[in-house]
């Protein structure tokens, strides 16, 4: 059961496809997961539909527009991709559906990830804490956690917005507690400590546009190196 959700500002922001590129991968991934939420994209997305239907062209394209367009499109993905086209999870399209899912991660994930579980590569980052960070633009980042059961993340606030998603086990904070499918989102008024629930290893994919603000001095240390 799916208890916390995106927001409309969100589901409004992906619909008009304005989103950072990691923004865009935790959306796709949750809406994949939740009937609430994708049903209201579907009607974000029919809105924005009927506002483009009834919008009268300023002007005359020329013959070879759309063309031109679709070339600049790919050229920028790739650049961005280091010669890759855009992953897929990042493309605006309509989310998967979730009877199709075959192992932990959800379709875009996926897709992303390039497999499941077994195809992420972790690295320590302290306190039994395993993260795998995700290509993305500079807009925004993107990293998988793998936090152990009863393992508490340090102590900390933001300087910008986070953005996590549950995918597996739980854990809990000062505010709320979270369980798989959930969403979580932190701005820089949250201070918290989360921690995963004893019992299961806590999996999550968290996004942010701005560094975390670490009140401990060794966390404060190890924040470059670990890119958090």
């Amino acid at each position: 059961m799916i208890r916390h959700h995106l927001t409309d500002e969100l589901l409004m922001a992906y619909s008009a496809g304005t989103l950072p590129e990691a923004f865009n991968l935790v959306v796709a991934t949750h809406v994949s997961l939740c009937d609430a939420c994708r049903a209201r994209l579907e009607s974000f997305d029919a809105v924005g539909g009927a506002l483009l239907e009834e919008t009268r062209p300023a002007a005359a394209m020329s013959q070879g527009a759309l063309a031109d367009t679709m070339r600049r499109i790919k050229a920028e993905a790739t650049s961005q991709c280091g010669g890759d086209t855009m992953p897929p999870a990042t493309r605006r399209s309509e989310a998967p559906d979730p009877a199709h899912r075959t192992g932990l991660f959800p379709a875009p994930l996926a897709e992303y990830v390039g497999g499941d579980l077994d195809a992420v590569t972790w690295r320590s980052v302290g306190g039994g804490v395993r993260q795998a960070i995700l290509p993305t633009s500079a807009q925004a980042s993107a990293r998988l956690l793998l936090i152990p059961g009863g393992v508490a993340v340090p102590d900390h606030g933001h300087h910008g917005t986070e953005i996590t998603l549950v995918l597996k086990g739980a854990f809990q904070d000062e505010h709320d507690r979270f369980g798989p499918g959930d969403i979580e989102i932190a701005t820089e008024e949250t201070h918290h400590t989360p921690v995963a629930e004893v019992g299961d290893d806590c999996i999550c994919l968290a996004v942010t546009d701005a560094p975390l603000k670490f009140r401990g001095l060794l966390p404060r240390l190890a924040q470059p190196f670990f890119r958090i």
